[in-house]
């Protein structure tokens, strides 16, 4: 049977499509704004191939009058969790943070690095803090968008640390007006090797849904890189979407997760945008020509490929929104 049509039917059965309640940016405010402030806040899923940077590319690409400010707060292998423990939620609340609670943050940072000396990550995020508080004032940010990578924290479904905290990071974006977009990260069901058969798409399916009901829950935005992977693997199983010899994303799904950011940022379809060529950070050895397959670490799609990814990712986006609308119309109280 058609793979195509074996992803239709088993997702896409006769459901009409409507956007869920997470707000978009829409193609005419896109087009009017001068300036988005943008938010990344996660690890290497974020910092691999500059993300945020490629991200920023597209958005100014098709949207010419926009300037497109990214900053990312990355710290290797952390979750959510992990980011509220080193005092990332003061970032997000620049606007309106004090110095008092700047103040409290380092002395439970210097705590936690006198208790654990070992604890690199709680001595990078004291000198980013002791730093803010040096440049306070200058730094000031009111976001426009804030994007929360999930990791392996998002598994569990409503009982997981993601659902957890996403939440409260979400609460302080939408103090100040700022978006959300849920970026989902699927380390799980990368392929490394080309597939030869149809994967099977419940596992996809389920964790889809279950960041649905989260997105729901707190009005936001998402890039559904489960299903947006799921998608690429039934259209193109040629295609890989992990490195052989490094568990992270390689450059076409990071290609993919950029095109989806786009379309959770503008709710507008990634196809046509000129950006064809994506580069890793992580290079072979000693050599920064070679990634860590040893293929050039800079990698330009063909037409063909560009055209394709651009269209999976849309695709994707849309299959999400339509179990988004679905849930959300389950969850609905009857009508008295």
């Amino acid at each position: 049977m058609n793979v195509r049509y074996l992803w239709s039917l088993s997702v896409c059965l006769s459901v009409a499509f409507v956007f869920g309640s997470g707000s978009n940016l829409s193609a005419e405010n896109a087009t009017q704004s001068s300036t988005l402030n943008v938010l990344f806040i996660g690890n290497s899923y974020t910092a691999r191939h500059n993300l945020a940077q490629v991200v920023k590319a597209m958005a100014e690409a098709g949207n010419p009058k926009l300037t497109f400010n990214a900053t990312s707060v990355i710290y290797g292998g952390r979750r959510l969790v992990d980011h509220w423990r080193l005092g990332t939620q003061n970032i997000v609340k620049l606007h309106a943070l004090t110095r008092s609670e700047q103040e409290a943050t380092i002395a439970s940072l210097e705590l936690a690095v006198k208790d654990d000396p070992k604890d690199g990550y709680a001595k990078s995020a004291l000198a980013r803090h002791r730093q803010l508080l040096a440049d306070f004032e200058a730094q000031r940010t009111k976001w426009d968008v804030i994007v929360l990578q999930s990791y392996r924290d998002d598994l569990e479904g409503s009982e997981s640390l993601y659902a957890e905290y996403a939440p409260k990071f979400s609460e302080l974006a939408k103090a100040q007006g700022a978006r959300v977009i849920l970026y989902e990260t699927t380390p799980t069901t990368q392929n490394a090797e080309p597939l030869k058969a149809a994967p099977d798409p419940e596992l996809m399916m389920k964790k889809a849904r279950e960041i649905a009901a989260l997105a729901n829950q707190i009005d936001a935005s998402v890039a559904p890189m489960s299903l947006v992977a799921l998608r690429c693997q039934t259209e193109r199983p040629d295609l890989t979407l992990r490195f052989i010899n490094d568990a992270h994303l390689n450059q076409t799904m990071a290609y993919l997760t950029a095109c989806s950011l786009y379309a959770a940022l503008f709710d507008r379809s990634p196809e046509g945008l000129p950006i064809a060529s994506i580069t890793d950070i992580r290079f072979l050895g000693e050599d920064r020509t070679k990634d860590r397959d040893g293929d050039p670490i800079t990698r330009a799609f063909s037409d063909k490929d560009r055209e394709d990814l651009q269209r999976i990712a849309w695709e994707g986006v849309q299959i999400f929104q339509k179990t988004r609308s679905v849930l959300a119309k389950a969850n609905e109280s009857p009508k008295r």
